[in-house]
């Protein structure tokens, strides 16, 4: 069946491993290449690459991707809703988020909803914000946490306004102000998100007219705060990364109202399949019982989408 097929091409993608997608499938590795083999007999050129540095998608591969994966949610939701109207629950969720999210939300969201929904699957992907874009843009997730603003082909939603901060070694001359003034750290070495993960950052520093004196860029949030911590410079991360910070990093106000907006986003919140939706009804429930930092009547109004 072509779907089984389009299953496997799709995971060998996603893993960029025959082995592993085979495991991921519960397939042999022979079976997984003669379906990739199959398919690429019935199209008529290759999809695929395998060389000593693994899988690759060829040109003509990556051209059908987006249409495997379309027909593949497709599936999945006329699955669903089916199951819907026969009073049973079943599917798969996948959600594209970033760390600090996976951190301090996802944990209990996740338990409070398998909980209540045993029958439904929950898959994350762990990315920076532009691996998030691109997933949910080639349909790899449903949906996905980012930072707003976002493409302007995607559908997004606000969740929660989260403080921009800075952070010193104790040790550092500027340690002891109350709030930090853009003018006084314009030469300090910075040490920053990798590429993917800055955005926020950029802005702010954009909007200040500040260019910046760029000493280390890290893809890890903990990394850069030990550099930090060791007085190798000074960084501007999120509130909800700053947790359980070392005694002698201190954390300070900028000056101006600088935060980054969560939310989430996806290609079209109304097409969702009926797992999706129920988890993104969780998701707002409980954001709206902790502190919210958004405008509630924003929320709901593009939660309309849903």
């Amino acid at each position: 069946m072509s779907l089984v097929k389009y299953e496997i091409f799709s995971t060998v993608v996603e893993l960029g491993s025959i082995t592993r997608a085979g495991e991921t499938l519960g397939l042999s590795q022979s079976a997984v290449s003669h379906a990739i083999t199959s398919l690429e007999s019935k199209w008529n050129f290759s999809i695929l690459n395998r060389g000593r540095s693994g899988i690759q998608l060829t040109s003509n591969g990556e051209r059908v991707l987006k249409y495997v994966r379309e027909i593949l949610k497709w599936n999945e939701e006329m699955v669903q809703e089916i199951a819907n109207i026969n009073g049973l629950e079943i599917g798969t969720v996948r959600i594209g988020t970033f760390s600090s999210v996976s951190i301090h939300w996802l944990p209990e969201i996740m338990k409070i909803f398998n909980e209540n929904h045993p029958s439904i699957e929950i898959k994350l992907l762990e990315g920076d914000y532009d691996d998030i874009e691109h997933w949910i843009t080639t349909g790899l997730v449903d949906f996905g946490f980012v930072s707003l603003p976002t493409s302007k082909h995607l559908e997004a939603i606000p969740l929660k306004k989260d403080k921009m901060l800075c952070i010193l070694s104790s040790e550092h001359p500027l340690a002891e102000q109350n709030e930090i003034r853009f003018e006084s750290i314009k030469d300090e070495p910075l040490i920053k998100p990798k590429k993917g993960s800055d955005n926020d950052l950029i802005r702010i520093l954009k909007e200040h007219h500040v260019t910046p004196n760029i000493k280390f860029e890290l893809s890890d949030d903990q990394a850069m705060i030990s550099m930090v911590e060791n007085g190798m410079g000074f960084s501007i991360l999120p509130e909800m990364v700053l947790h359980r910070l070392p005694t002698n990093v201190r954390t300070l106000k900028l000056e101006g109202d600088n935060f980054r907006t969560i939310g989430i986003a996806s290609s079209s919140f109304k097409t969702l399949a009926p797992a999706t939706k129920k988890f993104i009804k969780y998701l707002k429930s409980w954001l709206s019982e902790q502190s919210p930092s958004i405008n509630t009547n924003e929320i709901a109004k593009k939660g309309s989408l849903l």
